[in-house]
């Protein structure tokens, strides 16, 4: 039984949990990598990613190179003398640097391969209404998610679940899935399947002002399947106009109702307390919203202060 040496490389709070589940499972950490800091925010100062505060607090090794293939980092990378790496929500590796550790280098991916390749796999899951997803281990190649799997663990997604409370419940199994995954390859019983290929193999997009737009147009099962596939973050938006008016509004928060009626698509509907948006099979009536310049609320607390004519649409 080989003594396991972890490089641990990701960014975002998903990783954070998988990191802490391996350091708390005592298996040695002997670095960590992680995304160089980004100005953010009005002031423009340095944020720190998810990682890093961790690695920080926990006095681990930390390294944020810009370029993976830069010959200092490469020389500090083969210098922690580690004999496999972990990669989870982190980016694409050149080949020096997957296939530096002996045991090679494996990635945890938050959908069951081969679907779902690519940066928003727990948004795009739940905006394509599937109805069930999971995690994949797998041994990082020099394609983006197609290595060999080592294991995958299935999970079923409720028809109300949004994008933060799928991910929190990932994690955890990621956990899990991460863990038995360093046994398999500590105890040298490690075996793997390759990945199949089709045409019918679904892709996770990266999110952008795009694809997160409302389309009215559409079912009302799939606009409400993309509101909660991006809530809390980025968010599903739309432009609501009246009159002269007009206000990109963010939609956090909603609920499908299904049944016949006579309005035009994309009518807005208000009582003192509620708003909903016509589409072609009944409507949207939204729970929470954000207009512009100010912090999301509950559409009741939006209804207290503003009103809408009856030609207010949604667009």
């Amino acid at each position: 039984m080989e003594k396991l040496r972890i490089v641990f490389m990701g960014t975002p709070e998903f990783a954070v949990g998988i990191l802490d589940t391996i350091i708390k499972s005592n298996y040695e950490v002997v670095g960590v990598i992680t995304a160089a800091d980004k100005p953010a925010g009005r002031g423009q100062k340095l944020k720190y990613s998810a990682v890093k505060e961790y690695a920080i607090e926990h006095n681990l090794n930390l390294l944020q190179p810009t370029n993976l293939k830069d010959e200092d980092f490469l020389a500090a990378l083969d210098g922690l003398k580690a004999n496999l790496q972990v990669v989870v929500a982190f980016r694409m590796l050149p080949e020096v640097v997957w296939k530096m550790p002996k045991l090679g280098t494996f990635n945890l991916h938050a959908s069951l391969l081969p679907n779902y390749r690519g940066a928003a796999p727990i948004n795009w899951a739940i905006i394509n209404g599937e109805t069930k997803t999971g995690v994949t281990t797998f041994f990082i190649d020099d394609k983006i998610d197609t290595g060999a799997m080592i294991l995958s663990k299935e999970t079923a997604i409720s028809s109300t679940e949004n994008a933060g409370e799928l991910h929190d419940r990932l994690m955890s199994i990621g956990c899990r899935a991460v863990i038995e995954t360093l046994h398999l390859i500590e105890s040298g019983n490690v075996t793997t399947t390759i990945q199949t290929e089709s045409v019918d193999i679904k892709t996770a997009y990266k999110l952008n002002k795009e694809n997160c737009k409302i389309d009215f147009s559409k079912s009302g099962e799939e606009i409400y399947n993309l509101i909660r596939g991006l809530s809390p973050y980025p968010n599903a938006w739309c432009w609501i106009k009246d009159g002269k008016e007009e206000w990109n509004v963010k939609i956090y928060a909603a609920k499908l109702i299904s049944e016949t009626h006579n309005y035009e698509i994309g009518s807005i509907i208000t009582t003192k307390k509620e708003m909903k948006f016509a589409v072609k099979d009944g409507f949207i009536e939204t729970i929470s919203m954000q207009f512009p310049g100010k912090k999301a609320m509950k559409t009741s607390e939006i209804l207290n202060g503003m009103s809408f004519s009856i030609d207010a649409k949604a667009l």
